[in-house]
């Protein structure tokens, strides 16, 4: 630690003589230190696009001079995880990460410390806010409100505090004062739809008339919004809550149905205006739906209205990417070819080495019930169907896979591993770990979209 401090007042030093010079320029530094780093570097993006891959030196440092850096709100992420920082004109900032407990130990130092450690300490009294909300959406009406306005004033007069002290600048006023706003506005659309799952009972005639009026003074159109996540976080309440109000005309809304997915599309096509804002709300409700629905025809359902609604023709789309797979895995066509391998690194064909009526499954070691559930029911399925084979494909890195491949093996199922995952995701559309796949004996698709956990998976049989 102290040679992380030392680091950091060398920097700060460095950037004070840089600016001796006058700040007429955009001229601005981030610099930091990543403690057991996943990835040797961080990426630095603006909204939806990255700026600049910012890699670390042995020691798991960073430096990096922007020679002009336009103020305002940008991340860095370490996969998979990201956090917010604000520049503001010839800020330089320093930020001592550990990549084991990522938002926990973010701390930054240098020019333009004081408001970016406002910002964390907000994000982290927010999620715990929301951790903790779990059983509140099950309270009648006056009891949540009584406590979400509670909570609410407490935030707000934090807020507040730090605003007199930093005196930060309107634009940084703007995320916090949204951060604030947003994390108590999305309580409040989450609540109707959330107690109706978790209690059986319709709440939506207790509200007041007034209840949704904060909806007024949100401009869903603000490009600044449209990559924040308090704000997606916010938008997909909303879209979710009135999609609910139009499905539940109809009878109980199942959350994975194609009409009350189909209706979260059309809420969020006629919400925004703005074409960025509009495709990662139509982009978070595809993924989300693809990742419950095994329903080859509802998919596909889906998708041609999800392309109806959809500008984003950008190549990283992974939406278009799905979808463009799930069209080739129709009954009777033959599974695109992908890398496997057995234990020994021999390789699998699917198309030649494939002689009888076979099931594919997934798992990795990170899911260990789920694996324990499967093998069971593949000793099952095996007394009854004795004919059929069953292939156990595994997605774990090549490190992982060869150590926990003694510690999960089914007798009935023949292991095999992926060499590359990026290709198993393009071309099966693979979304889930309990996907299962059924082949024919000749290799053809028989249902490209089922559970062998489900119920109804010997009918698919």
């Amino acid at each position: 630690m102290y040679k992380f401090y030392k680091f950091t007042l060398l920097l700060t030093l460095y950037f004070i003589l840089s600016s001796c010079g006058g700040n007429d320029n955009y001229t601005a530094y981030f610099a930091g230190q990543v403690k057991n780093p996943r990835l040797p570097y961080l990426l630095f993006s603006k909204g939806n696009t990255v700026i600049d891959t910012i890699k670390l030196d042995k020691n798991n440092r960073f430096f990096v001079k922007f020679d002009s850096l336009t103020p305002g709100l940008y991340t860095f992420k370490h996969e998979p995880d990201y956090q917010f920082v604000y520049f503001e004109k010839n800020d330089s900032l320093t930020v001592a990460i550990d990549a084991g407990k990522f938002d926990e130990s973010i701390v930054f130092s240098g020019r333009g410390d004081s408001k970016n450690n406002f910002l964390m300490e907000q994000y982290l009294l927010s999620d715990t806010d929301r951790k903790e909300s779990y059983t509140l959406y099950a309270k009648g009406y006056k009891p949540f409100v009584k406590t979400v306005d509670s909570i609410y004033n407490l935030r707000k007069t934090f807020y507040q505090k730090k605003k007199d002290e930093i005196a930060w600048s309107d634009e940084f006023d703007f995320f916090a004062l949204s951060r604030l706003n947003l994390n108590y506005y999305t309580k409040k659309e989450y609540y109707p739809y959330v107690h109706a799952r978790r209690t059986g009972q319709d709440v939506r005639p207790e509200l007041p008339k007034d209840y949704y009026a904060f909806r007024d003074g949100i401009d869903f159109n603000d490009p600044r919004l449209a990559w924040f996540s308090p704000f997606t976080r916010y938008s997909n309440g909303l879209i979710n809550n009135l999609a609910f109000n139009k499905t539940a005309k109809h009878g109980i809304v199942k959350e994975n149905s194609l009409q009350y997915n189909i209706n979260r599309l059309n809420v969020a096509d006629s919400l925004f205006k703005n074409q960025e804002a509009k495709n990662q709300a139509l982009n978070n409700i595809a993924f989300a739906y693809l990742l419950e629905d095994q329903n080859i025809a509802n998919n596909q359902k889906f998708l041609q209205h999800y392309d109806e609604l959809s500008t984003d023709e950008s190549n990283d789309n992974e939406i278009k990417q799905i979808s463009t797979a799930i069209k080739k895995l129709n009954p009777g066509s033959k599974l695109p070819l992908i890398g496997l391998e057995d234990s020994n690194g021999k390789p699998f064909n699917i198309a030649k080495d494939i002689n009888s009526k076979t099931v594919i499954f997934f798992w990795t070691s990170c899911a260990r019930v789920h694996l324990s559930k499967v093998y069971n029911r593949i000793e099952e399925l095996k007394k009854l169907h004795p004919q059929v084979a069953f292939l156990a494909i595994n997605v774990d890195n090549d490190k992982e896979w060869k150590k926990n491949l003694t510690f999960y093996t089914a007798a009935n199922a023949r292991h095999l591993r992926a060499t590359d995952f990026e290709t198993l995701r393009q071309q099966w559309a693979f979304t889930k770990i309990n996907r299962t796949i059924i082949l024919n004996a000749d290799g053809t698709i028989k249902n490209a979209f089922t559970n062998l956990l489900d119920d109804t998976f010997t009918t698919s049989l």
